[in-house]
């Protein structure tokens, strides 16, 4: 029989794999899902699979069986792990499930992390807002009356759309390797640093499994966020979104190998889009944006305050263990 303390980090792994995906990949994937609501959810699913796997294998080899591209360098796994670190991924399908879009990268490593890493996460995250909203202001300022207006949606054809959606396949493809990279450290931080072959094989069909659940379910309750943001149900909007996001995360890839919370990144890209939008096309309904962008405020920032007490008491627990 397997002892317990074998168990205990495939259990957590599989929550924080569920957990994860319900949370973050929508976050990716949630534009991607929205615009090809008319295609079958395993195409979907497949186009995605592949490229998951592929990263995942690449990374694994090159990095001498380290998947998470060296995100986890600097976070250690425990020499024991007790039944209390599962509470970060338990309470992260919870959130999930009320449709909060919280930062796994804060939820789930902080508790593995010392308090300086923790302070560089949360920099580096906040930045990612920061550039994030502001470069998604300055370019929606100049394409808003172009590209996502009403009549600009009216004069597109259907050649035209061909181009935009295989430019938006493109798209997804370069956001979800980026994502992928940043992320695979909030999947795996349970496992082993250096994974073997069957280990890497068994994490693989879990993941594949929860994701094709998540693409059948068309996204679940996180994806209310996207959809509730202007045109993004149109393929132009999300290739754009797309794009800009893939090439934020890559910025911030190559910055430093600190991981940083996706989440803050895809909320400052969503919030600096309403904005310029609705001061481009609806002015009249600014102080409607402004009120969504401080509810998703509101929501990832109540992620965070429960990532630090979820970290401040798992290490409170392992104090008196």
């Amino acid at each position: 029989m397997m002892h317990i303390e074998y168990l205990i980090p495939i259990v957590a792994f599989i929550l924080a794999a569920y957990s994860v995906i319900g949370n973050d990949v929508i976050q990716t994937l949630g534009t991607f899902l929205t615009s090809n609501s008319d295609k079958k959810w395993w195409i979907l699913w497949l186009y995605a699979s592949i490229i998951l796997a592929a990263l995942l294998i690449y990374g694994w080899y090159v990095h001498n069986g380290d998947v998470s591209y060296g995100r986890l360098e600097q976070i250690p796994l425990p020499e024991k792990m007790a039944l209390w670190y599962l509470i970060p991924p338990v309470v992260l399908i919870i959130l999930t499930r009320l449709g909060f879009p919280v930062s796994t990268t804060f939820l789930i490593l902080s508790v593995f992390s010392t308090q300086t890493v923790i302070e560089k996460m949360i920099i580096k995250s906040v930045l990612g807002y920061g550039v994030a909203f502001v470069v998604a202001v300055g370019l929606y300022l100049l394409i808003a009356n172009k590209l996502e207006s009403k009549e600009s949606f009216q004069r597109t054809g259907k050649s035209h759309n061909r181009i935009w959606l295989a430019a938006q396949w493109v798209s997804t493809g370069l956001l979800w390797g980026q994502w992928l990279i940043q992320d695979f450290a909030n999947i795996y931080v349970y496992l082993p640093r250096k994974l073997g072959a069957q280990e890497l094989i068994f994490s693989l069909i879990i993941i594949l499994g929860l994701m094709a659940y998540l693409f059948k379910t068309r996204g679940g309750k996180i994806q209310e966020i996207v959809n509730s943001k202007s045109n993004t149900r149109h393929i132009r909007s999300a290739t754009i979104i797309d794009l800009v996001y893939a090439l934020i995360l890559y910025l911030f890839a190559n910055l430093s190998n600190i991981p940083m919370s996706t989440t803050w990144v895809f909320i400052g890209i969503l919030a600096g889009r309403e904005m310029a939008i609705s001061y481009r096309l609806n002015k009249h309904e600014m102080k409607k944006s402004r009120n969504i962008i401080i509810k998703d405020l509101y929501k990832v920032n109540v992620g965070l305050i429960v990532s630090v007490l979820i970290a401040y008491l798992i290490g409170y627990l392992n104090s008196n263990y």
